[in-house]
């Protein structure tokens, strides 16, 4: 019987291929999607241990009464040592605090005159000026492609000294520090000590001037309209307990002005993602699966019709209706075994060749690629069920007669 099937589906490589082409393209779609799923969602995971999961940022909601509250005449509520404060909390790496320095229009150029900047550069009085703490600058992760970063001893000297951004620095027109550039802000001169070419945090750092938190206090006054905010850079997995732990360590007797954002879980954002590409992809491949049963069915409908004499002829030979049904569903459960096995393959090199191109590591489940051949053949047996019992119904004298 398994003979006389397999060689119904020889007979007619052509029409037999074209069958397979709706199971490969179901079976390669479903091993193909969930390994891809499993697979984007796996380096999902792995950039967000490496930046969010190790981000926390802590803002200030309490702008509205620093005067009464702060208690270290800095103007924010963050107290003035907050840098070692953060610091000192286990699981730190680096923090610190930043602002946006409360000037309406900044005119920042590389000259000094105020007047001739500001006609002369218009372009350039938009660039942002920054107030950042030296842990904040730690805290970015910049990498700089020439000079340093201001430090500590700046800090407590309230020195005129800024960093520019890499966009910042091209529109300004300085390339090199060893000369000592100065920046002016409004016409006052801030020492170029360095330039930022990328950044892991804070990426509006690049189109800005960053001087240091206690000289724009003492300049400037403290934020307005966009109040201070804390960033920390925590080791792998403390971010959550640093969270918790921030606002506690800055202002012990008010904690309430202060709001710690730790990242989202990233098990959370790993299980959302594949439920959300997992169900949109796996309607596509049920679809898929719909059109080979039907390509299937069709195909098998149509050799019934077209093989009446020789079910006529081997029902006159003996053959009972049982024999007639086994060798009809035999030919269409290999047509999807067949199928299935080659989405399978199909599936599973999209999964390794997307990995490879994107330099990802491949992840693909047993689940997922075990079970795909045997889906193939069950939707061959059921797409073939109708035809091989209408086949079974034909009665063996008026099928010889026609």
């Amino acid at each position: 019987m398994v003979t006389e099937a397999l060689t119904g589906v020889v007979e007619r490589p052509g029409r037999s291929v074209l069958t397979l082409l709706g199971t490969v393209l179901g079976v390669g779609a479903f091993v193909s999607v969930l390994g891809l799923t499993s697979t984007a969602t796996g380096q999902i995971g792995s950039s967000f241990s490496l930046l969010e999961d190790t981000t926390v940022t802590v803002d200030d909601t309490g702008a509205a009464l620093h005067d009464s509250l702060a208690g270290q005449g800095s103007g924010v509520d963050f107290p003035a040592d907050t840098d070692a404060r953060l610091g000192r909390l286990n699981g730190v790496v680096d923090a610190g605090v930043w602002w946006n320095v409360p000037l309406r229009h900044p005119v920042v150029s590389a000259r000094p005159d105020v007047t001739a900047a500001a006609t002369a550069d218009s372009d350039r009085a938009g660039l942002r000026v920054l107030a950042a703490s030296p842990g904040t600058l730690r805290a970015i992760q910049p990498t700089l492609s020439t000079g340093t970063l201001f430090n500590e001893f700046h800090q407590r000297r309230k020195e005129r000294v800024c960093i520019l951004g890499a966009t910042a620095a091209r529109l300004l027109g300085i390339t090199r520090v060893d000369n000592q550039p100065a920046v002016f802000i409004d016409g006052t001169a801030y020492t170029v000590l360095g330039i930022i070419a990328t950044t892991q945090r804070l990426p509006q750092s690049l189109l800005s001037v960053l001087i240091p938190s206690s000289s724009a206090l003492n300049s400037y006054g403290p934020p307005t309209d966009d109040p201070a905010q804390a960033l920390i850079r925590t080791r792998t997995g403390a971010a959550q307990l640093i969270a918790r732990q921030a606002p506690l360590a800055l202002l012990p007797a008010h904690p309430g002005l202060l709001h710690a954002v730790p990242p989202p879980d990233p098990h959370a954002l790993r299980d959302q993602v594949d439920t959300d590409l997992s169900g949109l992809f796996l309607v596509l491949a049920a679809i898929c699966l719909i059109v080979g049963a039907v390509g299937i069915a069709n195909t098998t409908l149509v050799s019934v019709l077209e093989r009446r004499g020789e079910i006529g002829l081997r029902r006159a030979l003996g053959a009972r209706r049982r024999h007639i049904t086994a060798q009809f569903l035999t030919e269409s459960t290999a047509l999807g075994a067949l199928g299935g096995l080659t989405g399978t393959v199909v599936g599973v090199a999209v999964v390794l060749g997307t990995a490879l191109a994107r330099h990802w590591t491949a992840v693909l489940q047993p689940y997922t690629v075990l079970p795909a051949p045997l889906m193939g053949t069950v939707v061959g047996f059921l797409a073939g069920l109708y035809p091989a019992l209408r086949a079974a119904r034909v009665e063996p004298l008026e099928a010889l007669r026609h």
